[in-house]
């Protein structure tokens, strides 16, 4: 029942009365300050397994402690939640009878709560428990370039489930994610409820479940991140992505001709934007999901094309060449009846 360690900390689990020294130096200390610092806790990672520490959604440094009390009602609730999911595997009820069992043995978030979750492996588990609850839509943003098999077949499970299950599947990706054969199978194996489109840039990973609930990073290692169950946060972000959907690319339409500045491609043109607005080259790379070799390469095209002998003076010629804008692509018609 307890939640584990910090991904790479070593977690040591304790009986009925035997916390070590630490654990008791660092609660005491918690509980005195009303927070203390991920450092000061350092040898102390028992106290999250007991869920006697949390980190705070504010300070992502430090943690804060649980009463004893609520810790042990917690814990409690868990034990009962657990013994309840043995009771209804062992009483073999069947198909719709064990979803709706499965619903209400699991512990749900109250709507308003923005919580803290740690761990790529704790991230990954309450996302699945959400696609397995999701029953109309998934939307997400999907940063990055190509994806590579492991990461599709990891997936794949998840959206057949929601497939099965009527649930519309929206995600945006970069255009570099096009030039991956994996995504194309993917679409073939989950049908016509998954679409895809593409930009040139999509903004940080962003997952979503029936308008409920959202996952976003919380630190740029991925290794914390939030659940937000707030209604007006919700409605802002999934806001945000329809608005982007709107403007992107169909996967399997191909990405229309550019006005202006004749001579170069799509891909030159957004390099070109955020070379004029500063962005090194591994920025650059980052934001449109390349590797910096390849974006590398693109801007020599691009310092060739324009005459430039450096960094400085690839700058002047970009924006005289009327490429210091992001390309502009019409969107797509009016949406189907999907």
């Amino acid at each position: 029942m307890g939640r584990g360690a910090p991904d790479g900390e070593e977690a040591h689990e304790h009986g009925v009365g035997d916390l070590c020294e630490a654990g008791e130096r660092a609660y005491a200390q918690a509980l005195r300050e009303g927070r203390i610092t991920r450092s000061d806790a350092r040898e102390a990672v028992c106290l999250v397994s007991l869920g006697l520490l949390h980190p705070d959604p504010d300070r992502l440094d430090e943690y804060v402690p649980t009463l004893p009390g609520a810790a042990l009602s917690r814990s409690l609730h868990e034990l009962s939640a657990a013994l309840e999911g043995v009771r209804r595997r062992m009483s073999a009820v069947g198909g719709v009878a064990e979803r709706f069992a499965g619903f209400e043995a699991r512990e749900v978030p109250p709507a308003g709560v923005i919580r803290v979750l740690e761990g790529k492996r704790r991230i990954r588990a309450v996302i699945a428990e959400e696609a397995d609850r999701c029953v109309f839509e998934h939307v997400g943003f999907q940063p990055g370039g190509i994806r590579t098999p492991e990461v599709l077949e990891n997936a794949l499970p998840l959206a057949l489930g929601m497939a099965a299950r009527g649930v519309r599947m929206r995600s945006l990706y970069t255009h570099v994610a096009r030039h991956g054969q994996g995504i194309l199978a993917y679409l073939e194996q989950v049908g016509d409820l998954a679409e895809v489109r593409t930009l040139d840039e999509v903004p940080e990973r962003l997952v979503m479940f029936d308008r409920t609930v959202a996952f976003i990073p919380a630190s740029p290692d991925r290794e914390l991140a939030l659940e937000i169950r707030n209604a007006a946060v919700i409605d802002y972000l999934h806001g945000v992505f329809e608005r982007m959907w709107r403007v992107a690319v169909p996967f399997r339409e191909a990405l229309p001709a550019v006005g202006g500045a004749e001579g170069f491609t799509h891909r030159e043109r957004a390099i070109a934007a955020l070379l004029a607005e500063g962005h090194t080259d591994a920025g650059v790379a980052e934001r449109l999901g390349m590797s910096v070799r390849t974006c590398r390469a693109h801007i020599a095209k691009l310092a060739q094309a324009l005459g430039s002998s450096s960094r400085v003076e690839l700058g002047v010629r970009i924006a005289r060449a009327g490429l210091d804008s992001p390309p502009r692509s019409p969107g797509p018609g009016p949406e189907g009846a999907a």
